[in-house]
Formats: C-alpha cells, sequence, structure tokens
C-alpha cells in the first residue's frame, strides 16, 4: 500500500513539474506584445463607439408605506451615447417587482421611461429591490434601486 501511495504522490508531483513548463520562461514572456497593442487601441475604440447611458436617478426612496399598497415610479433613461442604446432586458430579484421597459433601440440624445410596480404585500420593514438592465454598454449592466419602509399590517 505504501508503494502504491508513493508512486501516486510521485505521478502528481512529476505531472505539475511538466506542466509548469520545467521553469522555461513566466507567462508575461509569451505574450505577443503587437497584439496587445492591439487589443488595447480595439478597446478604446469599442469604448468611444459604444452607447452610453444616464438616469435622472438611479434610486427610488418610496418612503415609508403600508404593507399591501403598489408603489410604482418612473426612471428617465437617456441616450448619451454615439449610437443606439439597446436594453435587451430587466432582470429583478423576485416577482414582487415588475419593470417596464422600451422595447426598440433609443437614439443619441433621446430620452424614454422605464417604469417599476413594487407590490408591497407580503413584504414588511426596510425593503431594497435592485432593476438590473442588461444593456449595450461598455459595462453591459446598469442598476436601478427602490428602498423605502412597509410597515406591516395590524394582526
Amino acid at each position: 500500500m505504501k508503494k502504491i501511495t508513493f508512486l501516486f504522490a510521485f505521478m502528481i508531483s512529476s505531472s505539475l513539474f511538466i506542466s509548469c513548463g520545467n521553469g522555461t520562461g513566466s507567462a508575461t514572456s509569451k505574450i505577443n506584445k503587437d497584439n496587445l497593442e492591439s487589443a488595447k487601441s480595439r478597446d478604446v475604440e469599442i469604448k468611444n463607439g459604444a452607447a452610453s447611458i444616464t438616469f435622472d436617478s438611479q434610486v427610488f426612496d418610496f418612503g415609508v408605506v403600508n404593507e399591501g399598497e403598489i408603489v410604482e415610479t418612473t426612471f428617465k433613461v437617456t441616450n448619451s451615447g454615439n449610437t443606439d442604446l439597446v436594453i435587451t432586458d430587466a432582470k429583478v430579484t423576485c416577482g414582487c417587482t415588475v419593470p417596464v421597459w422600451p422595447k426598440k433601440p433609443i437614439k443619441p440624445g433621446q430620452t424614454e421611461d422605464v417604469k417599476v410596480k413594487f407590490n408591497t404585500s407580503g413584504k414588511q420593514n426596510r425593503q431594497q429591490k435592485n432593476i438590473t438592465l442588461l444593456t449595450n454598454t461598455e459595462t453591459g449592466r446598469e442598476i436601478l434601486t427602490l428602498k423605502g419602509m412597509v410597515t406591516p399590517k395590524a394582526k
């Protein structure tokens, strides 16, 4: 049994030595400098041509409401970039929050609405709900937030 354990340990250590390239150089020495410069200039071009988004506000504080009320708000979304802004999806953490966003591309300089409804039924005390917009901006995602306090129903 000891021989098998020793043989197994030897095989693992030798495979690690081989996979590390026998110390023939680091990963940074294997980078093609021309490709690196090309990638940097490509990234600058993409950034300059990417859609850009601005909001009138990214956080809506609905204050204090009673449990069971439906909170509604509208976020103003402006395309501040040089190309069409596309919102492909709006993700929420639960079914109590329902976003409605523009399905058509937003032209540069144009402003559209993202409407959000939050049903407070079954939600009590401090609440914070995030709406993640999936977009064609540089970051690819933008986050809107609803927050406030929900007073529980009397029992």
